[in-house]
């Protein structure tokens, strides 16, 4: 089975492109437009007072990588092969086998990006220091973990009826781009304010993840225990749902739509 998880693995990561390195290219070439877009609008609205103080760009990347690793990886289960798929016509694979190479795949390739482009950082423009690198990965594999969870409620959901999941699926991604707070920081937000924000597990694990990387940040209002409780709580939901559709999935499902 590992083996298999691992040819699966590849395959989903070479599904972007038919050249893997130019697939891994493309994709740090996002994060990077991604850390440069967040960078002028922090620059623009003025906003650069509200960071914690130390590298300014490592205040950006660090809820840039942390919010890609959780939207790719969600992606990734939400869009991989189904029990309805072509590829479930050969015997060894399964569902689970496809989610976990989908979950991999992202996880890979958001690793080898967000090391890729701080090495850059490092190397060609100012040397950084991360005050606890092992927090730090713990933080990244949360978010990523997180996101596969919520994927996986999701992946269940979606053959029952499509249309609307996907919809739902997409706006959870899209309001994550605000709700995730990787733009503030939860000690300097107001209480009204962090309502808003408090129910999201990317909130915390974010808010966390600058208390490891940043030696002068203390996180007072996030958690570490909130993000994992909701992964597992997610990820049982959503493995209960993929056995049960599993076993009620058919091809003609989608006939009369």
């Amino acid at each position: 089975m590992l083996e298999l998880i691992f040819h699966a693995t590849v395959r989903s990561i070479r599904r972007t492109h038919g050249n893997a390195v130019i697939g891994l290219l493309m994709n740090i070439m996002q994060t990077v437009v991604m850390v440069a877009v967040f960078y002028v609008m922090f620059d623009l609205l003025g906003l650069r007072g509200n960071a914690v103080r130390g590298d300014f760009l490592l205040y950006v990347m660090s809820g840039i990588f942390l919010f890609m690793t959780h939207t790719k990886a969600m992606g990734a289960v939400v869009g991989s092969d189904g029990p309805t798929s072509p590829m479930m016509k050969h015997s060894p694979m399964n569902p689970i086998i496809s989610i976990s190479a989908a979950a991999l795949g992202a996880l890979y390739t958001q690793l080898l990006s967000a090391g890729v482009v701080l090495f850059i950082y490092h190397a060609a423009f100012t040397p950084i220091t991360i005050f606890q690198p092992v927090g730090t990965m713990g933080m990244l594999l949360l978010a990523w973990g997180s996101g596969v969870a919520i994927g996986m409620v999701f992946k269940a959901a979606m053959p029952w009826q499509p249309e609307f999941f996907g919809i739902a699926s997409t706006i959870y991604q899209r309001a994550n781009m605000i709700a995730s707070g990787k733009m503030f920081l939860a000690n300097m937000m107001p209480t009204y304010i962090l309502a808003y924000f408090d129910w999201n597990p990317l909130f915390h694990v974010i808010d966390q993840v600058r208390g490891f990387v940043f030696l002068n940040y203390h996180p007072h209002y996030s958690s570490i225990q909130y993000p994992v409780i909701f992964m597992i709580v997610c990820m049982v939901i959503g493995l209960m749902g993929e056995f049960y559709t599993r076993k009620h999935a058919s091809s003609s499902w989608g006939a009369g739509r």
